[in-house]
């Protein structure tokens, strides 16, 4: 199992330690240019976690490849590479950039970004199209739609190699006083201990409707809750909302996990993988893993 953050819960650069105390690293969502992203207010705390609207800000792929990625692969182990885009060309057009770069270890297709207008439908063309231009490992992030199994299949049919689930659902605060949206934008991408159980049925649907490795994020604050994305399908699990409030998270859910896992009488995380589906599904997708779950600095790829 590794440990990853969701992108744009963490940035590496300001807060090094922090990444490093991850076996993996994910980016910000690239695009090919630049994009301030949407006017402030971006950011708003609801009673279930946390709304974000920012929008893809970005400094664009030349950028990035130019002056963030090689400071990047100084800071942290494993690079994975968030792209966005807004046609099927856009993501081809970035994953092709990407492909040379040997500090890149994975790239996660943001597929589902609920907060930009203009976002391709057709997941299996942009899979197919990244697929063509890079040989990176891909990895497709899904919104927890009602037929999100329906599309990790075509992303898995496509080429993709591992599905991330979940990116946030949308979601409103009103202000106190004026009962008017607090994000400029309106709505935002919901996150944190709201989308738990939404992120659990996603992960177990997809785990029952395709062979691919799954990451699973969503409201994940404790080893219980990482057990649980374990159980539902998931073989590596990512840190959102978490990161903002508790720097110390990766630590303290390696530990508590490992906790989790000794009291359910599980010898590792991979044993536990699919551990909710019985023993039909789970020896069919266990993840294999060389990698150690609480000492050390662990290397993804």
């Amino acid at each position: 199992m590794r440990l990853l953050n969701a992108s744009g819960c963490l940035d590496a650069l300001t807060a090094p330690e922090v990444a490093r105390s991850l076996d993996a690293f994910v980016t910000k969502t690239v695009t090919p240019l630049p994009r301030e992203g949407n006017a402030p207010v971006r950011i708003a705390e609801t009673e279930g976690g946390m709304l974000n609207a920012i929008g893809l800000a970005n400094p664009g792929i030349e950028i990035f490849v130019r002056e963030t990625l090689p400071r990047l692969s100084g800071a942290v182990d494993s690079v994975w590479v968030s792209v966005g885009g807004f046609s099927v060309h856009d993501y081809a057009m970035v994953c092709e950039r990407l492909d040379g770069e040997d500090a890149v270890a994975a790239v996660e297709l943001n597929l589902s970004c609920p907060n930009v207008d203009e976002v391709p439908e057709n997941v299996g063309e942009v899979v197919a199209a990244t697929r063509a231009v890079t040989a990176k490992p891909l990895y497709a992030k899904l919104s927890p739609t009602p037929d999100v199994a329906e599309t990790a299949r075509a992303a898995q049919d496509a080429g993709a190699d591992g599905l991330s689930l979940v990116n946030t659902v949308k979601g409103l605060a009103l202000d106190e006083r004026t009962l008017t949206p607090v994000l400029e934008r309106g709505v935002g991408g919901l996150s944190g201990p709201a989308l738990r159980p939404i992120a659990l049925a996603a992960v177990y649907a997809c785990f029952r409707a395709t062979e691919l490795p799954i990451v699973g994020m969503g409201g994940v604050t404790t080893g219980r809750d990482a057990l649980e994305l374990l159980a539902a399908g998931a073989g590596d699990i990512a840190l959102g909302t978490a990161l903002f409030s508790d720097p110390g998270a990766p630590a303290r859910v390696r530990a508590e996990l490992e906790a989790e896992l000794a009291a359910h009488g599980f010898a590792d995380p991979d044993n536990a993988v699919g551990a909710a589906h019985g023993s039909t599904l789970q020896p069919r997708l266990r993840v294999r893993s060389t990698k150690h779950l609480h000492t050390g600095l662990n290397m993804a790829g």
